[in-house]
């Protein structure tokens, strides 16, 4: 028999290997033997040549149960202490086993069984046989939730959205559960609706654009557009939370299982024989519901409305928004011009309901008359009148005098005068009135009213270094012209403009008449010569031996004696 003498170096091998096993074992749930139990603690034999104690507390209410000999699960944190102590912890145990448990359930998709034991920032805890999860305050209902209290302390289902166990955190939902019972409630009730089907409901919430109905466990949105066939601003106007309402089913989306109810459905349609009830061209009365940048909803009948367009809301007015024309719930006379029963659409004029100002102005003042009117705007092409009912006439530019240019007639007039013009022309149609101020006299140019060789009396009203300016015939329909220094005498001598002032009234005769062109000319040396003609025929002749002097001298006393 050989004897084994270890050597140093086997001895430190022997207690590597025995560490190394201890080792592997730290941090891991392991089966001990309790070996003594006394008033506060439990002694449990780890193996490993090591024991270590347990608080009776942290077994709970399995503590009366336990004696000497039980298998019992701990945690080993480490194997030895400072004491040669294992130091170990039946809770930690039970939250590794939770922990195992809690991640298979979670890789199944299968909710789990916890308690809501406290609130947290943010949210609360729940205890799940052991572990302890995160319960955020937006997954605790569907609906916010004011009082946990009744929650709190109670055995329920949660569904767990996340686990992070080096960190020790998980997540769970009760809402989850809540909206996938819900989900399985409402295909069951949804599989028990038909579109077209008659319900009750009561009204559970109230929105801007409708009604949530409860029609037993599931609800419907009633579109604020379905609840009455007349306009709805809002919902509030029709309905309240609470009441009990009768609705037809219209659509049940399968897909997303929405519901779309109505009740204007289960009421005759108002627009049935719309186009006989209000023919083209009739009048009706109407209320104003509402007031747009294009127009005005006139309300016919409780579900019927038209549109005034605001191109058909006054004869006058253009370019004006509808609210200055007319108001809310004001009572008007309107025409419908248009009805489109299929598009659900009535087309109305308001100022059809009223006499055209043009064929009203036509009726009062007929083409030819004479009316006063005032001055409203001048511009490049014409001088505009105002008159009654707003309507404007327009004397053009060419109608204001029948000598001088328009553009210098034109000027004589300001905004606010008060002129008088004859009616020249009414285009009912295209809302037009044509006056005329020149027209209020005769035309200076018509008929035989001037001719070559006459002799007309002129009046200087203005005088120049080239000549003077007069004017002659009529006082409502004058003639103007320019006699030039050369005419203004038979004497050269006396062809001098300051021989003349404004006002003076002399004598000249018709040198041109040109009617094409409007132009009258005038001479004063040719009714000289003219005169001294006549002179010559009737006193003498040149070779009489008689001077000129002596022959005009002769002829003036002839004239001063008849």
């Amino acid at each position: 028999m050989s004897e084994y003498n270890p050597s140093r170096e086997d001895f430190a091998a022997l207690l590597d290997e025995s560490m190394h096993g201890r080792d592997m074992l730290e941090g891991q749930v392991i089966h001990g033997l309790i070996v003594a139990v006394d008033k506060d603690y439990v002694t449990v034999d780890v193996g490993l040549k090591t024991e270590g104690r347990v608080s009776l507390k942290e077994f709970g209410a399995d503590a009366a149960g336990l004696k000497v000999g039980n298998t019992v699960e701990v945690y080993l944190e480490r194997v030895e202490n400072a004491m040669g102590e294992a130091v170990i912890s039946r809770e930690k145990a039970r939250r590794e086993e939770a922990w195992t448990r809690l991640e298979a359930i979670f890789n199944r998709g299968e909710p789990v069984l916890g308690t809501i034991v406290g609130r947290v920032k943010g949210g609360f805890t729940v205890d799940m046989d052991g572990a302890s999860g995160f319960l955020p305050g937006s997954q605790v209902d569907i609906r916010p939730v004011r009082d946990v209290a009744p929650l709190m302390g109670k055995e329920q289902p949660f569904a767990i959205l996340k686990m992070d166990r080096p960190r020790g955190n998980i997540v769970v939902s009760r809402r989850a559960i809540l909206e996938e019972a819900r989900a399985e409630q409402r295909t069951e009730l949804v599989g028990q609706l038909a579109e077209g089907e008659i319900r009750d409901g009561v009204v559970k919430n109230i929105t801007d654009y409708g009604a949530f109905v409860d029609l037993g466990g599931i609800d419907g949105l009633l579109h604020v557009t379905d609840m009455s066939w007349k306009r709805v601003s809002h919902p509030s106007q029709v309905l309240n939370v609470g009441d009990a309402v009768r609705v037809q089913i219209i659509k049940i989306n399968p897909d997303t299982q929405r519901i779309s109810l109505g009740m204007k459905q289960l009421q005759s349609d108002p627009w049935e024989n719309v186009d006989t009830k209000y023919p083209v061209g009739g009048k009706f009365s109407g209320r104003i519901t509402n007031i747009t940048d294009y127009g005005a909803f006139v309300e016919l009948e409780s579900g019927v409305e038209g549109l005034v367009h605001v191109s058909e809301m006054s004869w006058t007015k253009k370019n004006v928004h509808p609210g200055k024309i007319v108001s809310t719930s004001q009572e008007v006379e309107v025409v419908v011009l248009e009805v489109d029963a299929s598009k659900r659409r009535v087309s109305l004029g308001l100022k059809q309901a009223q006499e055209n100002p043009w064929d009203q102005f036509l009726r009062q003042h007929p083409i030819g008359s004479t009316i006063e009117g005032e001055v409203k705007n001048a511009t490049e092409f014409g001088l505009f009148v105002g008159f009654e009912n707003d309507i404007d006439g327009m004397v053009h530019l060419s109608d204001l005098d029948w000598n001088v240019p328009g553009e210098e007639a034109i000027a004589k007039y300001k905004k606010g005068d008060a002129v008088r013009s004859k009616v020249l022309d009414v285009d009912v149609d295209k809302e037009r009135i044509s006056l005329g101020i020149k027209q209020l006299g005769n035309d200076p140019m018509t008929g035989d009213t001037f001719k070559k060789g006459q002799t007309v009396t002129v009046t200087v009203t203005e005088v120049t270094t080239g000549g003077i300016e007069v004017k002659f015939g009529e006082d409502e329909a004058p003639m103007s012209a320019f006699v030039r220094k050369s005419d203004l005498s038979r004497d050269r001598n006396e062809q001098r403009v300051e021989r003349f002032a404004v006002g003076d009234r002399i004598d000249a005769q018709v040198t041109n008449v040109d009617k094409a062109a409007r132009k009258v000319s005038v001479s004063i040396k040719a009714l000289e010569m003219a005169a001294e003609k006549e002179a010559i025929e009737q006193y003498g002749s040149q070779d009489s031996g008689a001077s000129l002097g002596d022959i005009l001298g002769a002829a003036l006393r002839d004239k001063a004696g008849s």
